[in-house]
């Protein structure tokens, strides 16, 4: 395995979440990945451990990557460009000037070089606009590294994938196993390093993803994709996933990715006001929404110890604070 780097603070800490299972009649555990730093705070630095550590190998000096305006992983990665004397050029999705606030604001503290563009234009021509930005370095004696959002590919994967162990290692300590793992469907990586880690374990736990952007079906191509490119970093067997391998749940996108109902919002209010912990409003709030309600339904029936990855997102929680009406 690629040697990673070391960036954020691990392991987490797991904690049981005894109100919220009380209600539910299930044990509910919390991984804190929300803890491994302030600026590194989220499942993104993971990720970045290993992505950034490949393109120092390759000689990088500018790390370029993209997300939405208020990108957790695109805020990580201009922190980690700092930390390590690297440029970053962010390529954020708006359709309108930005207020400078939540990770946008970090961004620009840490210096990031912003390019904005269009919702259209990121639809339709981004691998064009971030290969074009990485063309344009070297006559300005840089080299570029270009990552995709989340670092979601095979070698950001490997930060869930090396997580996965972590766990296992925390079960033993804890005298426990957790026959669920839940996490945010969103970019992949995180998802598809925990379910290659599972199935190359035998293990035989139940990695379940809820959608919080998209859909089940191209989730899990997605997936697939990324486990599959990560063979060129892990001489591993059965790291292929097919879609027996993967349980993605459907239905709790709500108004869309980023986008958040009174519902949604409301949960986010009832779990800090009970367990004193806040879930963001555009992974972790939609991702325990889900669970809660899969389990209200009965949807889940063989899960008995439960461990949530709380990946983080605080800082998406400021720019909706009009919306909570408080």
């Amino acid at each position: 395995m690629l040697k990673k780097l070391s960036l954020g603070n691990f392991p987490t800490k797991i904690e049981p979440l005894p109100k919220l299972s009380a209600e539910l009649g299930k044990s509910l555990y919390i991984k804190r990945d929300d803890q491994t730093g302030t600026e590194f705070s989220g499942n993104k630095i993971r990720k970045l451990e290993y992505a950034v550590a490949e393109a120092l190998e390759q000689g990088a000096t500018t790390l370029i990557t993209c997300g939405g305006i208020q990108s957790n992983h695109c805020r990580a990665t201009a922190a980690a460009a700092v930390r390590l004397g690297l440029k970053s050029i962010l390529v954020l999705r708006s359709d309108e000037a930005p207020k400078v606030e939540g990770n946008y604001l970090l961004d620009l503290l840490l210096g990031a070089e912003i390019r904005l563009i269009s919702s259209q234009d990121y639809a339709e021509r981004l691998p064009e606009i971030l290969t074009d930005i990485a063309a344009g370095l070297p006559k300005k004696g840089e080299k570029g590294y270009i990552m995709p959002s989340g670092a979601s590919n095979g070698v950001g994967m490997l930060g869930y994938f090396s997580a996965f162990q972590e766990i296992t290692a925390q079960e033993e300590a804890m005298g426990i196993r957790f026959d669920t793992i839940v996490c945010a469907a969103g970019s992949g990586g995180t998802y598809a390093g925990l379910c290659a880690a599972n199935k190359v374990s035998g293990k035989g736990k139940d990695i379940l993803g809820v959608c919080v952007g998209g859909n089940a079906a191209s989730f899990v191509g997605k997936c697939a994709e990324i486990a599959e490119e990560s063979k060129k970093y892990l001489d591993l067997p059965d790291l292929s996933l097919t879609p027996a391998d993967i349980h993605i749940v459907d239905g709790y996108v709500g108004r869309g990715y980023a986008l958040s109902t009174p519902e949604e919002l409301a949960f986010i209010r009832k779990v800090a006001s009970t367990e004193g912990i806040v879930v963001d409003p555009v992974y972790t709030g939609k991702t325990l929404y889900g669970l809660w309600h899969e389990i209200k339904k009965g949807n889940l029936p063989k899960a008995k110890n439960i461990l949530f990855i709380h990946t983080g997102g605080l800082f998406g929680l400021f720019p909706k604070q009009d919306e909570f009406g408080l």
